[in-house]
């Protein structure tokens, strides 16, 4: 059996397990502020995943939201990057809109992909070079498009920002929409079927990201920093990520005029 075999076997066995933990009474507690939440079925779905990363493939690192690994500083060797529910939020308040969320890494490149949208049964799945799935059906190229014509995935509460507002606003204004689905996992893998434009944030952890964003690659998406530079799986970043002529034209004509701002949002992350 391959890693990316057994990965995706594991994931879906802890939606399996998820379904079945909500069920019972969901524990909730805070974390950094009040709307930053944990429950036990994040952190007994991230325990399920690492034990059995681990018990599998012993010399593998694992990063995940709950704790583990956190404190990794290179990527060498095989790393699982993991969300074991994207969309805590979403979860807690609506019981779906959340995902369980695989990036896999191979000497710091892409190997594997993985986001379960858990309560639709939908995994959108691939391994590098090889195209991505939504089950077993293979997602076609992303098709070019403007921001004229696209919709927008976007948290409002960025707009609200003083130093964020100006620069978002005009993007939100320009496009044909904006929506906000309380799942980073989710709004990539939305962009890489083509259901959304783009998917903007300011900062966004790398287990958010990570699975989307080697999935989007298999489509001729494109994933960076608001700078235009490739995204770390070793810290918080910014996040662009769009079909490629529409990516372009949102840094050169819309982030290039706040380098600054941005540069120092950057520095804060590292």
């Amino acid at each position: 059996m391959t890693v990316y075999e057994f990965a995706k076997g594991l994931i879906l066995e802890a939606g399996n397990n998820v379904t079945k933990i909500m069920q019972q009474e969901i524990e909730i507690e805070t974390k950094s502020n009040p709307n930053d939440l944990v429950t036990n079925v994040d952190k007994a779905t991230e325990k399920f995943l690492f034990d059995n990363i681990k018990k599998t493939y012993p010399n593998h690192a694992v990063i995940g939201e709950e704790g583990h690994g956190h404190d990794l500083s290179e990527t060498s060797g095989v790393v699982w990057v993991v969300d074991p529910i994207d969309g805590t939020l979403n979860f807690v308040h609506q019981q779906e809109n959340f995902a369980i969320s695989i990036g896999i890494f191979k000497d710091g490149e892409p190997y594997a992909g993985f986001v379960y949208d858990v309560i639709n049964n939908v995994l959108y799945h691939c391994k590098a070079g090889e195209g991505a799935y939504e089950n077993e059906r293979l997602l076609p190229t992303l098709i070019e498009d403007i921001l004229e014509k696209s919709i927008i995935g976007i948290n409002p509460n960025w707009l609200t920002k003083p130093k964020l507002g100006p620069m978002l606003q005009p993007i939100v204004e320009d496009s044909r929409s904006a929506r906000a689905y309380g799942s980073a996992a989710l709004e990539i893998v939305y962009v890489a079927t083509g259901k959304l434009g783009a998917y903007i944030t300011p900062r966004l952890q790398p287990w958010d990201f990570a699975g989307g964003m080697i999935i989007l690659n298999e489509v001729n998406g494109r994933a960076t920093n608001m700078l235009g530079e490739p995204l770390s799986i070793l810290h918080p970043n910014s996040v662009v990520v769009a079909n490629s002529s529409l990516h372009e034209n949102l840094i050169h004509n819309y982030f290039d005029n706040y380098k600054d701002t941005l540069i120092a949002l950057h520095e804060r992350f590292k």
